[in-house]
């Protein structure tokens, strides 16, 4: 969106994945588009506008023809018949949104659209680029401290690799809310690992270059006093807008 002169720039427009679920609203149970709004007010105050992305249908570049960025949200696990593997009794899945999901990553990242992977988003990311997942990291790490109970998110602290696009953000290290059982194991072609938890576990990933494609395991949208991650979606949807397009 450009503005007219005779009011002040809105933003740039930034894509967020929705879920669809059977949820409940009004007088109403049904199945329904959702998302938390913590998103919307992280985008918001960060000078963005936000535009909710239902996975249905295709029109994938139709989509992000009107889109500055992009943010592929949390939420269930990704079928990881995607990485060539069983599911764990754990891993929950939802075709329909991996199906969306995927493809508009692909469009976004042939567009060069900016993009931000949070936690299903990081591993989205990483499985469309050719990399596994560990599907239950407790099994790995001896620890549920990623998740430490239903609908709580932990607390951890995340060391960043100096010289990396993450850590020019937040700095070499950074402390973040956690909710995610999954995590990488092998990385995507082209990624660099950037983040990682005192267990070990990968939890910020990009692409090197000058396009912003990054990804981090935590809920950054969980702590409306650190916007920066969603500052710099921004400022990359900006510049992005003003001529970057492929």
């Amino acid at each position: 969106m450009v503005s007219n002169g005779s009011e002040p720039d809105p933003g740039p427009v930034i894509g967020l994945t929705t879920y669809t679920e059977n949820a409940r609203f009004g007088v109403w149970e049904t199945e329904a588009a959702v998302l938390h709004r913590s998103y919307l007010d992280c985008v918001l105050r960060a000078g963005g506008i936000p535009m909710l992305l239902p996975p249905v249908g295709a029109g994938y570049a139709q989509r992000l023809a009107v889109l500055d960025g992009l943010v592929l949200v949390g939420g269930a696990d990704i079928d990881p018949a995607r990485y060539g593997h069983s599911p764990h009794s754990t891993t929950v899945t939802r075709p329909e949104r991996d199906e969306f999901e995927f493809a508009l990553l692909e469009h976004a990242l042939a567009a060069g659209t900016p993009v931000l992977g949070v936690c299903r988003g990081m591993e989205v990311l990483n499985v469309a680029l050719g990399g596994t997942l560990t599907q239950h990291l407790p099994e790995t790490t001896g620890t549920s401290a990623h998740q430490p109970a239903v609908a709580t998110f932990g607390s951890s602290s995340i060391s960043l690799a100096p010289g990396s696009r993450a850590a020019g953000i937040l700095g070499e290290r950074t402390n973040c809310r956690c909710y995610h059982h999954q995590a990488v194991d092998r990385l995507g072609a082209g990624l660099r690992a950037v983040g990682w938890a005192a267990d070990g576990t990968v939890e910020a990933v990009e692409l090197p270059g000058e396009s912003f494609v990054l990804g981090v395991q935590w809920h950054p949208e969980q702590d409306q006093d650190d916007l920066r991650l969603f500052a710099a979606l921004v400022a990359a949807a900006r510049a992005f807008r003003s001529g970057g397009r492929s």
